[in-house]
C-alpha cells in the first residue's frame, strides 16, 4: 500500500460501516437538532455581522466544558454557562460594533487560556480534551442528548418569539428603535440565544471550528435568496447537510468530525456564491436596456 493509498484509507474507510452506524444514532439525532438551531441563529449572525461574536462565546464554552470535565460533572451544563457568560457580557458591554469587537477580543484569549489550563490540570484520556477543540461523534451518549435537545427546544421557542421585532431591528435598528421596538434588549436577548446555539454545537464540531455550523450556512443561504421565509429554511438544510454529511463521512476513518463538516459547509457556501453571481448576472443582462437604432 502506497503512502496516498494509507492516507485515503485513513480519510475515507467504509469498513464494517453498518456496524458503526449504530454507535453514533444519537450523535444523527442531536445533530439534526444542532442543524435547525445553528441554521436559524445563524440568519441573525449574518444579519447583525456577528460571526466574530460566535467565536468569542465559542472559546468561553470551551473554557466551561474544559472545567466541567476536570471537574467531572456535565460537559454540556458547563459549555452552556461559559456561552452565556460570554454572550452576556458581550450583549451588555458591546452596544456599538466597536464597544462589541473590543469586549470580543479581550473575552477570547481569557477563554482559551483558561480552557488550556483546565485541559493541563485534566489528567484523563486525551481523546477528550481533543475533542472539545476538534469535535467528536461518538461522545453523546443518552443524558447529553436529553440535555442538547432541551436546549435546542429552549432555543427554537425563544427564537420563534421574538424573530419579527429582532428581524426588524436587525435590518433597521433606527428606525425599530423609533417605533418603540426594544432595540438593546432584544440585542441582549439574542445574544443569550446565540450562547446557547453556540454551546450546543461545541458539542459536535468542537470550539475551534463552530463557525461552520452557525455562520457558514447562513452565509450560503443569503448568497441565493433575500425571501425572509426561504432564507432561514435554506439554512437550517445546508447546516443539517454539514453536520449529518461530516458524521456519516467521519464515521468510518480515524479523523475527526469537523474537517468533514468545515469541507461540506465550506463546499455548500461556494456553490451557492457561484450560483448567487450567475443568477445575479443573468437578471441584469435581462434588465439591460437594449439601444435603440437612432
Amino acid at each position: 500500500m502506497t503512502i496516498a493509498d494509507g492516507i485515503w484509507h485513513q480519510v475515507f474507510s467504509f469498513d464494517h460501516y453498518g456496524e458503526l452506524l449504530t454507535l453514533v444514532r444519537n450523535s444523527l439525532i442531536a445533530s439534526a437538532a444542532l442543524g435547525l438551531v445553528g441554521g436559524l441563529a445563524g440568519v441573525f449572525v449574518i444579519m447583525r455581522d456577528l460571526p466574530f461574536a460566535v467565536h468569542g462565546i465559542s472559546e468561553l464554552s470551551f473554557a466551561g466544558a474544559s472545567a466541567a470535565l476536570l471537574l467531572g460533572t456535565n460537559i454540556v451544563a458547563g459549555s452552556i454557562t461559559g456561552s452565556l457568560l460570554a454572550a452576556g457580557v458581550i450583549g451588555v458591554l458591546g452596544t456599538r460594533a466597536r464597544d462589541r469587537n473590543s469586549v470580543i477580543g479581550i473575552i477570547m484569549p481569557f477563554g482559551l487560556g483558561l480552557g488550556v489550563l483546565f485541559l493541563a490540570l485534566y489528567k484523563g484520556r486525551a481523546a477528550n480534551k481533543f475533542g472539545l477543540l476538534t469535535g467528536q461523534i461518538v461522545a453523546v451518549d443518552t443524558p447529553q442528548m436529553a440535555w442538547l435537545l432541551s436546549t435546542s427546544v429552549v432555543v427554537v421557542i425563544a427564537l420563534a418569539v421574538i424573530w419579527r421585532p429582532l428581524a426588524f431591528a436587525s435590518a433597521d435598528p433606527d428606525v425599530a428603535e423609533a417605533r418603540g421596538v426594544p432595540v438593546r434588549g432584544l440585542s441582549i436577548a439574542f445574544m443569550l440565544v446565540l450562547g446557547l446555539a453556540v454551546a450546543l454545537s461545541v458539542q459536535i464540531v468542537g470550539a475551534l471550528l463552530v463557525l461552520s455550523l452557525v455562520t457558514t450556512p447562513a452565509a450560503a443561504a443569503a448568497r441565493v435568496t433575500a425571501s425572509p421565509v426561504l432564507l432561514p429554511v435554506l439554512s437550517v438544510l445546508f447546516a443539517t447537510a454539514s453536520i449529518e454529511g461530516g458524521i456519516l463521512l467521519a464515521l468510518g476513518s480515524s479523523i475527526p468530525i469537523s474537517p468533514y463538516v468545515t469541507t461540506i459547509s465550506f463546499g455548500i457556501y461556494v456553490v451557492c456564491r457561484l450560483t448567487g453571481r450567475y443568477g445575479t448576472g443573468r437578471r441584469g443582462a435581462r434588465r439591460r436596456p437594449v439601444p435603440q437604432p437612432a
